[in-house]
């Protein structure tokens, strides 16, 4: 991989549901050369996501006992809440405004349900499938450009004992996500042992810097210069509970709230 690459923010306006994402992009960049071979494309999931019609109006929405109980619990909007106990694998708890749950092997606050950047009354789900979504993205700006890129879709995510959000790869293709490190020696030449390289998810987070949270209207970058290979790798990662730390701690301390 190479140490100096460049990132630049696309920005594309508002997307609604419909919008072909893929088209977006492509109209969104300035310049003929604004996408090369060997471009990483990042792509935030609340734009992917609208643009699939992962909207959902809560005014449609009826929460059941289960939702009024936890809404109550953890000072939560029931309409709200409903949605995130529709979107979750499970609920693991919460703290005065969120929940925490487990959604597609990874753990996160409110399953991912989101209302900023979204319509008023409204919130945005994950998308569906962000991997096959990635997948798609990719053979689209082939077969219109000719171009083999690296599809990222990322998220933004708080983590254990940090402040602030960083982001997190949630959908890949086109580049291996996780690099094995271990056998490779250290500066004293003793070999790793247990390290794997997170590349999506440090590619996402350096993509989080020129994208923004707010009204930046920037839900597109595109990371040049690393030098990776670009293949048909689909996915990210994700562990078991019992393999990772926090939540292996977690779950020994109190495994009802995995049951």
């Amino acid at each position: 991989m190479n140490s100096s690459y460049t990132v630049f923010g696309i920005k594309t306006g508002i997307i609604i549901p419909g919008d072909n994402i893929t088209d977006t992009i492509l109209n969104s960049l300035k310049y003929p050369d604004s996408l090369k071979d060997g471009d990483i494309i990042v792509i935030a999931e609340s734009a992917l996501a609208s643009s699939e019609g992962c909207i959902i109006e809560l005014s449609d929405v009826n929460p059941t006992d289960e939702a009024l109980i936890l809404s109550r619990r953890y000072n939560t909007d029931p309409k709200l809440t409903e949605v995130v106990l529709r979107e979750s694998d499970s609920v693991v708890g919460g703290i005065p405004g969120f929940l925490l749950c487990m959604k597609n092997g990874t753990l996160l606050p409110n399953a991912g349900v989101d209302g900023s950047n979204a319509p008023d009354g409204t919130v945005v789900t994950l998308p569906k499938n962000p991997d096959r979504s990635a997948e798609r993205i990719h053979h689209e700006i082939f077969e219109k450009t000719g171009i083999r890129a690296g599809i990222i879709i990322a998220d933004s995510r708080t983590h254990a004992m940090r402040l602030g959000c960083s982001g997190v790869a949630i959908g890949c293709y086109g580049i291996t996500a996780v690099s094995d490190e271990k056998g490779r020696e250290d500066l004293f030449g003793r070999a790793l042992e247990v390290t794997e390289l997170a590349i999506a998810d440090n590619i996402a987070s350096a993509a989080e810097l020129v994208m923004g949270e707010a009204d930046e209207s920037t839900p597109v970058a595109i990371i040049r210069g690393l030098g990776l290979e670009i293949n048909n790798d689909i996915g990210v990662q994700s562990i078991e509970p019992s393999g990772c730390l926090f939540m292996g701690v977690a779950m020994n301390s109190n495994p009802s709230l995995f049951n």
